[in-house]
Order: structure tokens, then C-alpha cells, then sequence
């Protein structure tokens, strides 16, 4: 069975690969689970996020932005002190930020959901790579949605990591074509 070769190495990247990137994301706190994560992976590799994902579910309410928007500088320092995370202080006064920005995107679109699946006119985009040297690190859409968000007051939420939201959200299908989830994901795009 052909996957996409960045996973092949290691168990959880493959079972990562095999049953959610790229499936689309409906769910709100799913979307902000995402965001986290993404913005906390600048500059490393998804590989150790994904090894901290658990730890991220128990520091963060299970990605509740509601919960989140409400750290305080105490909670901050207790973060800053969990060695389950990214201890970036930067990173984590940013993901609360970003959940108070979070909740006035829900406010003002009614979900967040709503709001990202707009721009890509509530269907997924489907690409073609045979190559995973030919999948861009970031789009002219990547930098359209960074942008709006930034505009929006977000950080830590440039057009790669955006790119990489909208990858793993389902948003885009860059599965190499000889990747056997590449068709599964059609398929399940035909019923979005």
C-alpha cells in the first residue's frame, strides 16, 4: 500500500496520515485543536507535536478556545512549566489570544467552520501532485486567509502554517496521487 513517504518512518505519523490529514474538519473545536497545534509547531517538526498531542488535550480542556481564552498569566506560568508542551511563552500567550479571537470569529460568522470553509467556497480543493517535492509550503490562499486572520488579531499564524491548517483540516488534498488515501479523500470530498 503507497503512502505518502513523509510518514512512513514512524507509527503514529503513519496512523496520523492514515486516518485524519486531510479529512475535512467540520468541527469547531477540532479547527482550533488544529490551530493550536500548527502555531505551536512553528520551527519544529510535526512529528514531535504530534508525540505531544495528548498533553496538549490535557493543558488546553481538550482544545475548549472557550476554556482557553480565559488562561490568565498564572495559568500561563503553569504552562511554561509543563514539560508535555512547547514551553514557548510567545507560543502559548498566543494560542490564548488566539482563542479570544477564536470566540469573535464564531460571534461574528456563527462558526468557525463557517468562516475558513468560505474561502475555499465550501468544498474542498483538490490537487494532483505526483511528487511531495511539488506540494508548496504555502498558496496565494494560505497568505489570503494568514493575512485576514492577522487582520483579525491572531498570531503566530503566517501563510506556512496556515498552509499546513488547511492540509491537515481537509480544506486542501495533498496526497500524492499514488497515495491510497488520495482517492479515499476524494470520495469523502464528493459527499462535502
Amino acid at each position: 500500500m503507497k503512502r505518502c513517504s513523509w510518514c512512513e518512518n514512524d507509527e503514529l505519523y503513519t496512523k496520523y496520515h492514515d486516518e485524519e490529514w486531510g479529512v475535512p474538519v467540520f468541527n469547531d473545536r477540532k479547527q482550533f485543536e488544529f490551530l493550536v497545534l500548527e502555531s505551536a509547531q512553528a520551527g519544529l517538526s510535526w512529528l514531535t507535536i504530534l508525540r505531544k498531542r495528548e498533553n496538549y488535550r490535557k493543558a488546553y480542556d481538550n482544545f475548549n478556545p472557550i476554556t482557553v481564552a480565559k488562561f490568565d498569566d498564572i495559568k500561563i506560568e503553569e504552562l511554561m512549566k509543563y514539560e508535555g508542551i512547547i514551553r514557548n511563552e510567545r507560543k502559548i500567550r498566543a494560542s490564548v489570544n488566539n482563542a479570544q479571537r477564536f470566540i469573535e470569529i464564531q460571534k461574528e460568522f456563527g462558526s468557525f467552520n463557517k468562516y475558513i470553509w468560505k474561502f475555499v467556497d465550501y468544498k474542498p480543493i483538490v490537487n494532483a501532485w505526483k511528487n511531495e517535492s511539488d506540494i508548496p509550503a504555502k498558496t496565494k490562499l494560505s497568505e489570503m486567509i494568514s493575512k485576514d486572520l492577522k487582520t483579525r488579531g491572531f498570531e503566530f499564524i503566517g501563510p506556512v502554517i496556515i498552509y499546513s491548517h488547511l492540509q491537515a483540516t481537509g480544506l486542501v488534498n495533498d496526497h500524492i496521487i499514488d497515495c491510497f488515501r488520495y482517492n479515499q479523500i476524494r470520495e469523502i470530498n464528493k459527499k462535502v
